[in-house]
């Protein structure tokens, strides 16, 4: 049954007028930055579906460099890694490669099985480059980035592990989508909801950073907060971004989004 209160939270598109256009920008500035860099590696398989793939975008000709992974949103049910190219701009600026996956969507496939394609994602990644990871995500794409962080590598004996993360908008209690219309693609039961829920895992001994958009719901704030309180993690809000704003600062290598992230992964 679907509870108005929480349907009116979640539903971002009828909380930010004009969303469509902000989306637009994303796929046309994408589009824009992918034919700048042609030493970009486009459309790695990592998995056996059309989907099962992603682009590393590096820093010019450096392959050395480090690696984070940014997990496209749309409640695991929209989008693709074509929409968010241009985000690699930020990374690239501070000599970070950014790899972007894409994944099967809901309802084709569930939910677990979505976390476990980015997980081999994750592992393709290490065992190609040979180096840890860090993982960056908005909104469902910030929950996969958190269960990227849950995950024990070393008892999948992966190649590495996930050792810091960066969510942004992210949900990390899937309980109430449960109670939204947004649980017509994903079929959750409350048992599988608090299954999939970074929330409830273990704490990580990796560090998670989650913020959400000032002028987002109640609801984003209580997720970020939440997740940084139970896995002593940090949490915010940016200053004017609605839920689709805020993965802006992720184009401007200045941006305090940006330093913090570059600052979590480079060396010291």
């Amino acid at each position: 049954m679907v509870d108005p209160w929480f349907e009116d939270e979640y539903i971002n598109r009828l909380l930010v007028p004009g969303f469509e256009a902000i989306r637009e920008s994303w796929i046309s500035d994408a589009a824009s930055f992918r034919a700048g860099h042609a030493e970009a590696n486009i459309n790695l398989k990592y998995g056996p579906s059309d989907r099962q793939a992603l682009d590393i975008f590096w820093p010019g000709t450096n392959r050395a460099s480090p690696i984070a992974m940014f997990i496209h949103g749309g409640y695991w049910q929209a989008l693709d890694k074509d929409w968010f190219s241009h985000l690699a701009s930020g990374f690239n600026a501070h000599g970070i490669a950014l790899a972007l996956p894409s994944y099967d969507l809901c309802p084709n496939v569930s939910l677990g099985t979505v976390v476990e394609q980015v997980r081999s994602a994750a592992i393709y990644l290490m065992a190609t480059f040979r180096r840890d990871l860090y993982a960056t995500g908005h909104s469902a794409g910030g929950h996969l980035a958190a269960m990227l962080l849950a995950t024990d590598w070393a008892a999948r004996v992966a190649p590495g592990k996930v050792f810091g993360g960066y969510a942004i908008s992210g949900l990390f209690d899937l309980v109430p989508l449960t109670q939204t219309s947004i649980n017509g693609a994903l079929g959750l039961s409350i048992d599988e909801a608090r299954a999939l829920s970074p929330l409830l895992a273990p704490k990580p001994p990796a560090l998670l950073r989650a913020f959400a958009g000032a002028r987002e719901g109640e609801e984003f704030a209580r997720q970020s907060r939440s997740i940084a309180e139970t896995w002593d993690g940090t949490w915010g809000l940016i200053a004017d971004a609605n839920h689709f704003t805020v993965i802006n600062p992720l184009t401007d290598p200045e941006s305090v989004m940006m330093q913090t992230i570059a600052n979590d992964i480079l060396p010291r």
